[in-house]
């Protein structure tokens, strides 16, 4: 199966040596040997020929926001578009908000702050290729929210500070989710030592990091994503 991964960002420069760029987080996640794995870097500019180049595509993580006007955004939109139908989508945080954007949804820089640390999503509608509907503990690491679902989409995980946190597509074979199952906690909390007194204060920072004492459901949502992609 060839899986494209459609790169948006990349972590600060302190914090990739030490644990890659985005799509090696993701090969690690789902199996390096596993795909035929090709990626894209669309923040600077590549895109896929046409949709069909690849069976599915995982749109990553990025610093920057779906409504900034930036060159490779709306091109970036304007695949996905393209390869509704023709091939399985799977966004991840900046990936969730820009499917939805793109599909006819709205997101926002949220007036509630920032969600860091390890969050808990209560899942709301048990899909085919879940394992159940018991809750799932994940990094967060956003500002941004999807706040209107875009036509044909449903929330099937979410919490309070973020409803509609994972959804769905009725009308294609595309899932997203807000928080981050490729963040490994020890590159998480590299993350919030980065940002620490300047996206958030020193409190949430702690907070944030203490979070991640804990299990997690890195592994599950893992299996999710993969039973989406064979299935």
């Amino acid at each position: 199966m060839k899986v494209g991964i459609l790169k948006t960002g990349s972590p600060p420069q302190a914090a990739l040596a030490a644990h890659g760029d985005y799509p090696a987080m993701f090969r690690r996640l789902l199996g390096e040997a596993d795909y035929e794995w090709r990626t894209y870097a669309v923040d600077e500019g590549e895109l896929p020929a046409r949709p069909e180049e690849c069976d599915a595509y995982i749109v990553t993580g990025s610093s920057a926001g779906v409504y900034d006007p930036l060159p490779w955004i709306a091109p970036a939109k304007d695949f996905l578009r393209a390869a509704k139908g023709k091939a399985k989508l799977v966004g991840i945080c900046f990936g969730h908000q820009l499917m939805a954007e793109a599909f006819g949804g709205q997101v926002i820089k949220s007036p509630k702050g920032w969600g860091v640390g390890a969050h808990d999503y209560e899942v709301f509608s048990a899909e085919p290729w879940m394992d159940g509907a018991g809750p799932v503990r994940m990094p967060a690491s956003h500002q941004d929210q999807v706040v209107v679902l875009p036509p044909n989409a449903e929330a099937i995980a979410g919490n309070a500070f973020a409803p509609l946190g994972a959804i769905a597509y009725r009308d294609q074979p595309a899932i997203s989710i807000q928080l981050h199952p490729e963040f490994e906690p020890a590159y998480a909390i590299d993350l919030i030592e980065t940002r620490r007194g300047s996206r958030y204060g020193e409190d949430q920072a702690d907070r944030a990091i203490a979070s991640y004492s804990g299990s997690d459901d890195r592994a599950r949502v893992a299996g999710w994503i993969r039973n989406f992609l064979e299935g």
